[in-house]
């Protein structure tokens, strides 16, 4: 079994790694850190709700990319909202279902009273298995 710790470059640097990969006998499990709507330097990239859902689901795509995954590899998804209400939760949802395209990871949907930075309004994590024959 072998681990790999994945930071892509142009993302955020902190006390983590953006994912990690360990390969296993049949496939590779990736555990995607949570995404937040922050570039590199840290500062908040979106104002609106659905602008920092777009940005977390582009930084999902290049932790993915960068894990050799795809979003049909992903398993499972948490969730971390602040603010909870149901329009927040529609929206969320409208935009994860374009972005998934029709894949349908087990999720979960947490509300929480704040993030690691008080502009953040969602973070989103994931866990991945890519399959050893699509291994890419």
């Amino acid at each position: 079994m072998s681990v790999e710790f994945i930071n892509p470059p142009g993302m955020s640097v902190g006390s983590y790694s953006h994912a990690v990969g360990v390969d296993l006998r049949g496939g590779r499990l990736v555990l995607l850190s949570g995404q937040v709507a922050m570039d590199a330097a840290g500062a908040v990239t979106a104002s609106t709700f659905e602008g920092q859902v777009e940005q977390v689901f582009d930084a999902l795509s290049t932790v993915l990319a960068a894990s050799g995954a795809r979003w049909t590899d992903v398993v499972k998804l948490n969730v971390y909202l602040c603010d909870i209400t149901p329009e927040r939760v529609k929206a969320f949802r409208e935009i994860r279902t374009r972005r998934l395209a029709g894949h349908k990871p087990a999720s979960t949907l947490v509300g929480t009273s704040g993030l690691v930075h008080p502009d953040l309004m969602l973070e989103v994590e994931a866990t991945v298995y890519i399959p050893e024959a699509a291994a890419r």
